[in-house]
């Protein structure tokens, strides 16, 4: 069920770096499909850095706090965690932090794959700029079909062994949950209740955007979680879902 490591693309980048040790299988965390960017358009986006090497995506959720993936975080010690934000290159740039603790969603579960989300405390906090902003949380889903987007420094295509030094977006489509576990799509009933969809024609989020952030409506309404391969046709790009595991947020964010 899950988006294996071993990208199966072609298109690697040439400025790449090798895809770290962080990257767990779970999730093909890559941008496919995208485009390059600054984090001027996406200054809520950071990159957590495991022993020096990008790992995962993330949100910031306020000067001390991020948001990511819980797969992210399994068989890691904070104090070999940092957070490098206000950058549109993982590797250089913006403001490099210390992770002092993170909270996994008590309730994730490597295997289905449910409450795929966590919470960051940083040690010293961010100072916001035009590179670094706060993203709120989406109260409610967008509808089936609304426009959204997601970025982050993943590989450029399933199977590829590299990941680009400059941050990545795509455009993509919410699928609903009940879209996505409907007979359109492949994935059935591993479709669960804290899980959004998205997707496009050969578009999709990769290895490495794991824990990064989907946004529509200028609010964050999921975090890259997993998926089938990258840009599958019959599988969207699996997300945890934010509206639905708000609450938790909040409140691991308020006792962390």
């Amino acid at each position: 069920m899950f988006k294996f490591v071993i990208l199966l693309s072609v298109v690697a980048c040439a400025f790449g770096a090798a895809v770290p040790e962080g990257l767990l299988p779970q999730l093909d965390g890559r941008i496919v499909g995208g485009t390059a960017t600054t984090i001027s358009s996406f200054p809520w986006q950071i990159s957590l850095q495991r022993n020096g090497g990008h790992s995962c995506g993330g949100s910031v959720y306020s000067a001390k706090i991020i948001v990511t993936a819980a797969h992210c975080l399994q068989s890691v010690s904070a104090s070999s965690l940092k957070v490098r934000a206000g950058s549109s290159y993982w590797n250089s740039g913006g403001s490099l932090v210390q992770v002092a603790a993170f909270r996994n969603h008590e309730g994730y579960n490597a295997n289905t794959m449910v409450n795929d989300i966590a919470v960051i405390r940083l040690s010293s906090s961010l100072s916001f700029s035009s590179t670094i902003k706060a993203i709120g949380l989406a109260t409610y889903n967008p509808a089936n079909g609304a426009s959204a987007a997601v970025s982050g420094w993943g590989t450029l295509s399933s199977g590829s062994s590299s990941i680009p030094s400059q941050l990545q977006y795509v455009n993509l489509n919410i699928v609903s949950q009940s879209k996505c576990a409907s007979s359109s799509y492949g994935y059935g009933s591993q479709i669960r209740s804290t899980m959004i969809c998205a997707a496009a024609s050969g578009k999709d989020s990769c290895q490495g955007d794991s824990g990064g952030p989907l946004v529509s409506g200028g609010v964050l309404v999921g975090v890259v979680s997993w998926g089938y391969g990258c840009a599958y046709s019959n599988y969207p790009g699996v997300y945890a879902d934010v509206s639905v595991l708000r609450s938790w947020v909040v409140s691991a964010a308020n006792s962390i």
